[in-house]
């Protein structure tokens, strides 16, 4: 069961990431408020109507602080674009848990945030032993905070234990419908999910209140589009970009965020699916336009 038309689809980018997505790496990777913007204002033009946000300080590192936030939704609609502004409260190991979720603070403020369903371990790479600790009450307390800023949350689920806190919120009436989930697998830290087409329809089986509810996924590295691909057939929003996968085909680095937008916009319409705009996203989700 999905809310969103059989011949539609939504597609969300992340244009930069805050660990992975890193110019020694892909040289193309947006970082400035202003390289972040041009990207977004491009990627809505090949069809993305959600940007997923993280925001980068002046020497390109992951930061929490509103007032980046604030430039960067400022130059975005500065552009005429009139994608949908989901920040990043997970943003990265350099920034403390408080600062994490000071993207509320941001003027104009983001009309979607992110929120991690579960305590993510680094096991690997230069972060290695470093966490996000996400449980009971720091959801609760999160949630409700976005609640009180009139911003969905984009719950993101990691591993099927994750769904035991979306069923809490819901149940604590810590959300407004139609809740969204979005399924993010294959990200190789402990706590996540291998990422295959079986782990994608148990997450899809066992999602809580399905009537009330929109499902995404995304898939990091060489996963990335034949799990979008899947979640386009099985009616579900898609999320692509630099954040989690940096190549267009194995030892081809992508050109840009718009690159793999596009790709995912002409597999779509070989569905038989287009993707919806910005406001009719913003009306299935029950979003208010900032």
């Amino acid at each position: 069961m999905t809310l969103i038309p059989e011949d539609k689809v939504i597609i969300t980018v992340a244009t930069t990431g805050g660990v992975a997505g890193t110019r020694e790496r892909n040289p193309n990777v947006p970082e400035t408020p202003e390289e972040i913007a041009k990207a977004t204002h491009d990627c809505w033009k090949e069809g993305a109507s959600i940007l997923h946000l993280h925001a980068r300080d002046k020497d390109g590192i992951p930061t929490g602080d509103p007032v980046v936030y604030s430039e960067i939704h400022s130059r975005i609609r500065d552009l005429g674009c009139e994608i949908i502004i989901q920040d990043t409260t997970g943003t990265g190991p350099q920034v403390s848990i408080e600062d994490r979720i000071r993207c509320l603070n941001a003027v104009p403020k983001p009309e979607m945030a992110s929120l991690d369903m579960g305590t993510m371990v680094r096991n690997s790479g230069p972060y290695e032993g470093t966490y996000s600790i996400r449980y009971g009450k720091t959801l609760e307390d999160w949630a409700l905070k976005m609640k009180r800023a009139g911003v969905k949350p984009c719950m993101e689920v990691f591993s099927l234990s994750n769904l035991r806190e979306v069923k809490n919120l819901i149940s604590k009436n810590l959300l407004e419908k139609p809740y969204y989930v979005e399924f993010v697998l294959g990200q190789p830290y402990h706590g996540g999910i291998d990422a295959s087409p079986k782990h994608l329809n148990w997450f899809i089986e066992d999602l809580p209140e399905p009537q009330d509810t929109i499902w995404g996924v995304l898939s990091t590295g060489k996963d990335q589009l034949p799990l979008t691909t899947m979640g386009i057939v099985l009616g579900g929003s898609i999320r692509v970009g630099f954040e989690d996968n940096l190549f267009y085909r194995k030892g081809e680095l992508a050109k840009s965020n718009a690159q793999l937008v596009a790709r995912s916009v002409r597999i779509a319409k070989e569905l038989g699916k287009v993707p919806l705009t910005a406001d009719e996203t913003r009306e299935l989700l029950g979003i208010e336009k900032i």
